[in-house]
């Protein structure tokens, strides 16, 4: 990484990272119902995200020239190569289309697959989440931090409700059903990049959902593990970005909730 100033690249991808979540803005309310396809099962994307990655991909080509794509939507040939950006141009589609206030932009750079920088736009609140390797994690220009939360009783969680892929939902309900009893409580704002960046910032203690992608998690991950935090996939392994499923919290917390996702996960590692 000698040749890339992390931070300075990663100044100039928030630039174009807002530049894109001014464009959702001004899309918002106006995606029309036949203009919404749907990809699988309640999986949705319009014009509004294809034209998103699109502006993305030729910004960060341009400013990071032979990088490749790992991206959501696939309007770019997806290859490997030392520097890849994978990038959800719209985390919370279904947010968006219905008006519901929670979706982000999501950008992470990998350098021989390794993370290096993050970014995360919250769209309705103008907030953006970053960090690069070493660097520490920010919101707006000030530093983050984990929260300083010492037990689950005293937590905030966050998790995701499988809308497509109902194979774990059995252990997946009674992961729920223990959190609710012996947590201050949980939420689901329908974007995961949203709840990585919440917990970097110490506004969620721990989150954990599966049935994810790499482009849903990478650039929140990094901002986590700077602002912190710590970070599973299910089973204790770090398998997280491609293994589809991911425990993050605070390091006082992280290992009774890892635990708890662990014992009931166990017969489907």
């Amino acid at each position: 990484m000698s040749t890339v100033n992390l931070e300075t690249l990663c100044n100039k991808t928030i630039q174009i990272v807002t530049e894109t979540a001014d464009f959702l803005r001004t899309e918002l309310g106006k995606v029309k119902a036949g203009d919404i396809e749907t990809k699988s099962l309640n999986s949705l994307v319009s014009y509004v995200d294809k034209t998103a990655e699109m502006q993305l991909v030729s910004k960060l080509s341009a400013l990071l020239p032979d990088s490749v794509f790992l991206t959501e939507e696939e309007t770019v040939e997806q290859k490997q190569g030392e520097y890849r950006w994978i990038i959800d141009p719209l985390d919370g589609t279904t947010n968006f289309l219905h008006q519901v206030p929670v979706f982000a932009v999501s950008v992470a750079l990998q350098h021989h697959d390794q993370t290096v920088l993050g970014v995360v736009y919250e769209v309705n609140r103008a907030e953006c989440f970053y960090a690069w390797k070493g660097g520490g994690a920010h919101l707006d220009g000030n530093p983050i931090k984990v929260s300083a939360t010492k037990t689950l009783g005293e937590s905030l969680l966050a998790t995701g409700f499988p809308y497509y892929d109902y194979k774990w939902l059995d252990p997946y309900m009674d992961c729920f059903r223990h959190f609710i009893q012996n947590t201050r409580g949980l939420r689901r704002c329908g974007a995961a990049a949203v709840d990585l960046a919440y917990v970097a910032a110490g506004r969620f203690d721990g989150y954990y959902e599966y049935s994810l992608s790499a482009w849903d998690m990478a650039a929140g991950v990094i901002i986590i593990q700077e602002a912190g935090g710590l970070v599973s996939d299910f089973f204790g392994g770090d398998d997280y970005l491609f293994g589809k499923h991911i425990i993050v919290g605070n390091p006082a917390i992280f290992k009774e909730i890892s635990e708890i996702v662990n014992v009931r996960f166990a017969d489907f590692q």
